[in-house]
């Protein structure tokens, strides 16, 4: 499962990295530290090279998560189905929980740091929907 984590801690994306890999994800895992860039990425990418997964942290400098979140819906409807956002988080906001609403893209927020358990719900709920379509 191609994966793409959106986040500036350094330190979370090698944790995140690491446990996705002892988790069996066996695709291509790309890291971005900045929203601009992974928008760039995505922009740029053919439609059978999305990412079936994005992992995006909220909190970042310059483009912040749900600015990226709102660059990304003139693609929506190409990203449906195909491209799974989870929202990696520390804010305990119920505005943010919320906020995810506005957003068809964002299958779920999680709150950081990242374990096998969430791990394995969110490629369970990827794959159910892989098989749907």
């Amino acid at each position: 499962m191609d994966t793409l984590l959106i986040d500036d801690d350094s330190i979370g994306v090698f944790l995140t990295e690491r446990l996705l890999k002892r988790e069996g994800f066996d695709g291509n895992i790309t890291s971005f530290s900045s929203a601009q860039d992974a928008l760039e990425h995505l922009q740029a990418a053919e439609p059978n090279s999305l990412p079936q997964l994005i992992f995006l942290d909220l909190n970042m400098p310059v483009m912040d998560g749900w600015e990226f979140l709102d660059a990304l819906k003139p693609q929506e409807t190409q990203l449906l189905g195909r491209c799974h956002v989870y929202i990696l988080t520390s804010s305990l906001a119920h505005s943010d929980a919320c906020r995810i609403r506005e957003f068809p893209l964002v299958a779920g927020l999680i709150h950081k740091p990242l374990d096998a358990a969430q791990i394995h719900a969110v490629r369970a709920q990827v794959e159910a929907a892989a098989s749907l379509r």
